[in-house]
């Protein structure tokens, strides 16, 4: 298939030519064509991270902003609330997550390649095997409070925590939806939109979550409920660009029975993103149930939600410009440059290294204000002053390694962050990347074998 309209040019070569000394950049001498290889990746990078930053950073204030309302009722409905947000929902989020991540795989690599309808069959498929995971989600959510008693939670955190849980079950079907549309803009390089849609939910959150928790007087359960609904009008408007927008014409045309086809197959490749990343979320839920069972479990959930609510503020800028090199390296992939696909690999870790570092020391200097933002309290906002060293620490190493991460249960946890980090380093640089692209292609002709049949007997 040529390349036409806003797809022209995805991926033109230049890098490449820089990075092998091809054509006229063999006459460059090595320092001179690195230098033009940064700029020009800098170039690439920055208008799809830029976007995506916004997109993430929402999404994280969205939801902190939801735990700041419920904060402002009490301790006890900050700590359900983090309990229910972080402990709760972050597992359907981490599976999802993980799941919907096969898309960003596959639909960077097609673009890449100019298989540009197989997008809209990826979308589809990836679609309805999250909406199927949902189901039993759904049902851990309706018995959360039992699952938390018996997870040693204190029963007036447990019920609080379940009542703000059965508010977030819409929310499970808008992730089910979401993920798979969310990477499929991303892979065409459609980050901004997203952006738009994104500040306009936001900036409908905010009063509904207003009206539910106060004037209405719904407190835990109308704001789960006002995140739910805030998530599925997000999903609605970006369908609704998919469905008009001229720029994705050529990746999204309808409905189609294929998206049925080898679900098996496509479940494999989607379970298997989802313990490489799912697991990574989980870690995190794990802090958050521990901290549950401290002796003064209030305290403890609520200097942790503090301190892990601003790592992920600052977190999301590096998940930013990651969600872009995720896009580069797949139609780099793609379009068969493995030198591309590697140097890009490089670089995001370099900024996201950088910018961490830049975030930590800002964190570090203002660690006695920070907890204010949540709640007044004085001896949770002592405890987050204690935890900020570590909070600085695991933003730092975050910056490379995406690892949620109080001070006996953070501290230990460290360590592992440390250690999985220079293992992903180690695998980045031993990666054979003529192989991927290899692999990129086998994936991508099977795939097409798969769908051909199906689309001509429409």
């Amino acid at each position: 298939m040529s390349r036409t309209g806003d797809h022209a040019g995805a991926v033109d070569g230049r890098l490449e030519a820089l990075l092998s000394g091809a054509g006229d950049a063999g006459s460059q001498p090595w320092p001179r064509r690195m230098a033009a290889a940064v700029a020009l990746e800098l170039r690439l990078l920055t208008p799809l991270a830029a976007p995506a930053v916004v997109v993430y950073m929402l999404i994280i204030v969205m939801s902190s902003a939801t735990q700041i309302f419920c904060g402002q009722l009490g301790n006890v409905q900050l700590a359900a609330a983090s309990l229910g947000n972080n402990g709760i929902q972050v597992f359907a989020y981490g599976l999802m997550l993980g799941m919907g991540s096969a898309v960003e795989t596959l639909c960077g690599q097609a673009y890449g390649a100019e298989k540009y309808e197989m997008l809209g069959v990826y979308l589809q498929r990836s679609t309805i095997l999250l909406m199927a995971t949902g189901v039993p989600l759904a049902a851990m959510y309706a018995f959360s409070e039992p699952i938390l008693l018996l997870l040693g939670q204190s029963p007036e955190i447990a019920g609080a925590a379940a009542e703000f849980a059965y508010g977030l079950i819409p929310q499970i079907f808008a992730y089910a939806a979401n993920f798979p549309i969310q990477k499929f803009l991303q892979a065409q390089s459609i980050v901004a939109p997203s952006a738009y849609i994104l500040a306009g939910s936001f900036a409908l959150h905010l009063p509904l979550s207003w009206l539910a928790v106060y004037k209405l007087g719904l407190g835990l359960l109308g704001a789960s409920l006002t995140l739910s609904l805030t998530w599925w009008v997000l999903v609605a408007g970006q369908f609704a660009y998919i469905v008009w927008s001229p720029r994705c014409k050529a990746t999204w045309t309808g409905l189609t029975w294929a998206a049925f086809a080898d679900l098996p197959g496509f479940a494999g490749l989607s379970a298997a993103s989802a313990v490489m990343l799912a697991l990574e979320v989980w870690y995190f839920q794990v802090l958050i149930l521990l901290a549950g069972m401290l002796p003064d479990p209030q305290v403890a959930l609520d200097s942790l939600t503090v301190c892990t609510s601003i790592q992920s503020w600052v977190f999301m800028i590096s998940v930013g410009f990651n969600a872009a090199a995720s896009v580069r390296v797949g139609n780099e992939l793609g379009a068969g440059n493995p030198r591309s696909a590697a140097f890009s690999a490089w670089m995001v870790t370099a900024v996201s290294a950088f910018v961490s570092v830049i975030a930590g020391l800002v964190t570090f200097m203002l660690r006695d204000k920070l907890s204010y933002i949540f709640t007044g309290g004085e001896v949770v906002s002592r405890a987050v002053a204690d935890l900020c060293p570590l909070l600085v620490g695991t933003i730092v190493l975050c910056g490379i390694q995406p690892v949620l991460s109080g001070e006996g249960l953070w501290g230990g946890m460290i360590g592992g962050t440390l250690i999985q980090t220079l293992i992903l380093i180690w695998i980045t640089f031993r990666t054979d990347w003529n192989k991927e692209v290899e692999e990129a292609r086998k994936r991508l002709d099977k795939w097409d074998d798969t769908r051909q049949p199906l689309l001509a007997n429409k």
